[in-house]
This record gives structure tokens, sequence and C-alpha cells, in this order.
């Protein structure tokens, strides 16, 4: 059953503050390039988008910076851990900030949230800003270590402008 939401429940709801933590938890495992502990955040069919069409909700037909299934996210992992490859040997220090949480839906099951993300990379003596809507589809499991991302959709700010590669996840 979902109910209706209203602010208050953002502090006072404990599967909306699982599901807050649990991003959090994302953004600090990214930031420390954690992505093996980072990958496991995930549902077995859970998917980790960045569109291009910052208005699609069909990432299945649209084209998309990255639409990444769990075997996608392990080949990404790969990528950026093992051997030589530019985005793992030159990657940048990041620092994301996750704020600004509004609750879409909150059932037993399931918290659908929305947020804001500020990216902070920092690479050969540059800054680079990359900012953008967050949409998080959280799984709640027995206990708060067993919650895990469905769906996380990132909607760059400049999605539709060229979008230099990064040597980070988002």
């Amino acid at each position: 059953m979902t109910e209706t939401l209203t602010p208050a429940m953002l502090f006072t709801d404990t599967r909306i503050t699982r599901a807050i933590e649990l991003s959090w938890r994302e953004a600090d495992l990214l930031d420390r390039k954690d992505y093996h502990t980072w990958q496991d955040l995930y549902t077995a069919d859970g998917r980790y988008v960045v569109p291009i069409d910052r208005g699609t909700d069909d990432f299945d037909n649209t084209l998309n910076m990255i639409y990444d299934d769990a075997r996608m996210r392990g080949m990404r992992v790969v990528r950026m851990t093992e051997g030589y490859a530019i985005a793992a040997v030159d990657a940048a220090v990041t620092t994301r900030t996750v704020s600004r949480f509004v609750p879409e839906s909150v059932t037993d099951d399931e918290v659908h949230l929305r947020a804001a993300q500020i990216l902070v990379a920092y690479k050969r003596g540059r800054h680079d800003i990359w900012a953008g809507d967050i949409e998080y589809r959280v799984r709640l499991g027995a206990t708060p270590a067993d919650d895990r991302i469905a769906l996380k959709v990132i909607r760059l700010v400049d999605s539709e402008d060229a979008v230099p590669a990064a040597g980070f996840l988002l």
C-alpha cells in the first residue's frame, strides 16, 4: 500500500531514512573508489542509468550514456580496478554531495526517492563539476544491511551537451 507522503516523513519514516542512508553509503563508496563493495549495493536485476534525454523514462528504447545491468556493472568495475585502463590509472579524485531528498512513494518493500547530486572531480590540476537529479528505487530488506538499489537514474543537467569522458562512476 502506498501512503500519502508529507515533508515530516523524511525525518520520521525509518523506511525513507534507510533509503537515504543507502544513497549516502553509495556516494561514500564511489568517492573511495571501493567499486567491488559498491556493486554489491544493487539488486540482481538493478539498473544504473545515465540517460541523454533528461525527460525519458523509456531507457530500453532511447540512447543512454550509461545503461548498466548487473553484468555491465561488473564489467565496468573490472575495467576500473584491474589491469591498465585509462579509467583506472588516471581516475579523478571525487567528492559527492547527495541532498534535497523527496520521497515519491513508500511501501513496506520499496522506497522511490528523488535527490540532487553535486560531484566535484579533480584531475590534472583541474576541477570539473557534474550536477544532476537522481532517482533511486530502493528495495528494503529485513535489515538496513539488506537494503539494495533496484534503480539509480542520474539525469545530468547538461546531458544533451558534449559531456567529457569520466574516469569514475557518477
